[in-house]
């Protein structure tokens, strides 16, 4: 009974077989045929390319890039490359180059002009602790150069101021001496010699 169930199963089983056998030979058209034939060739082509090209030896690295995120920042940084250069006009990519060039120019003069020297004087002085007193003195400097603007001012103004005679003898001097102005100036000079005194004593 036992050999009876096997025959009888191998016999249905050959008989399903025999089924599917046919049923694919009728759904394999020759436009089927022919595009899986294409697609078989295509993979053995595009398999063969990858042996060659030695690609099957960066599949382990793009694995590493792919754990370490590596691959995503890679795309992200492609994106943001695509935006600035959609976000790039012709009138936004002439004046970039113009300013490039205004740029280039400029160092190009500054290297002529002895920019090179200047440099090296600035760290000459950097190295000596002479810049920063400059630069704390520079206030102070620029203070005192407006007073003797200032100055330069006054003595240019008195200079083309025209000079009223004064009476002559010693009621003249008198009267010359006891005048407010007069006496501010005298007040004014002597100050001025005390300081430029002091000054050349410290020279």
């Amino acid at each position: 009974m036992m050999m009876t169930e096997l025959k009888e199963s191998t016999d249905f089983s050959s008989a399903e077989a025999e089924h599917l056998v046919t049923a694919a030979r009728d759904a394999l058209s020759d436009d089927v045929v022919s595009r899986l034939a294409g697609f078989c060739s295509e993979g053995m082509d595009l398999m063969d390319r990858v042996q060659r090209s030695g690609l099957a030896q960066a599949i382990p690295v793009l694995a590493d890039m792919v754990d370490n995120g590596d691959l995503d920042r890679m795309r992200q940084l492609a994106r943001v490359y695509q935006s600035f250069q959609d976000a790039l006009t012709d009138e936004m990519v002439g004046r970039l180059a113009e300013t490039v060039g205004e740029g280039l120019s400029l160092l190009d003069r500054f290297n002529r002009g002895g920019g090179g020297r200047l440099l090296q004087l600035l760290e000459r002085l950097e190295a000596t602790g002479a810049l920063e007193k400059i630069l704390q003195s520079l206030p102070a400097l620029l203070d005192k150069l407006d007073r003797v603007v200032g100055l330069l001012n006054g003595l240019e103004a008195a200079s083309t101021v025209k000079q009223t005679p004064a009476g002559g003898g010693l009621s003249g001097l008198w009267n010359l001496m006891t005048q407010r102005e007069t006496q501010q100036a005298l007040q004014f000079l002597t100050t001025l010699s005390e300081q430029m005194r002091a000054e050349c004593a410290k020279g």
